[in-house]
């Protein structure tokens, strides 16, 4: 079992515990965040490094096809975007937080894809999954833009369905950490993030190239 797995069984047994306890037990509040920044396994592990992030799946979003797989939406023509979804305690990280954590780490310029992996289904996008996510998320994407000096290409749009994606994606940078280290290196997804925002790349993620 994953670390990550593990947390997130931890942090169920403490609701359970919570509820059982009666009226007066306190349940954590959660909210969950949609983004879509390029390969989701690089995704998935950023967020995991963020403080107030309870658990994150990768997934496909924003497509018309019903239980896509990864192959159909990798080939094309599904409109979903590799996505990962983020359970996050809004006590701890605010969903501002987030978004900004988010820019950070990927290049918004780019309309083409990210970094080596090219294509509609590695586009960026914001999928806000309340009115007031998708207001935010707006105006962040302007101040993004006056501090680029220039129009981003991601996304802001309500959120759709969420697929989960096979098993084998979640957690890959756990289960196979050579590789992905290797990979996230090779299609140049650090570099390209610090030459976009320089001293700013990575803002809120403890440990991105883990």
């Amino acid at each position: 079992m994953s670390a990550k797995r593990a947390t997130g069984l931890a942090f169920a047994a403490t609701l359970l515990a919570a509820g059982a306890a009666g009226p007066t037990g306190a349940q954590q509040k959660t909210e969950t965040a949609i983004f879509a920044g390029g390969c989701f396994w690089c995704v998935e592990s950023d967020f995991d490094h963020v403080t107030g992030v309870l658990d994150t799946t990768s997934g496909y979003t924003g497509g018309s096809l019903k239980d896509p797989t990864y192959h159909q939406v990798s080939a094309g023509g599904t409109g979903h975007y590799e996505s990962v979804r983020i359970t996050f305690d809004p006590s701890k990280v605010s969903y501002a937080q987030l978004l900004d954590a988010y820019w950070h780490s990927v290049d918004p310029t780019d309309g083409g894809g990210q970094f080596c992996d090219r294509g509609a289904s590695y586009k960026t996008a914001i999928f806000a999954t309340s009115d007031a996510q998708l207001k935010e998320a707006q105006a962040s994407e302007a101040a993004i833009e006056k501090d680029l000096g220039r129009k981003v290409a991601t996304k802001v749009v309500p959120a759709s369905t969420f697929y989960p994606a096979e098993d084998y994606h979640q957690d890959y940078y756990e289960k196979n950490p050579l590789k992905y280290r290797y990979y996230r290196y090779a299609c140049g997804r650090n570099a390209r993030v610090e030459e976009v925002w320089g001293d700013k790349a990575y803002e809120g993620i403890k440990d991105h190239s883990s």
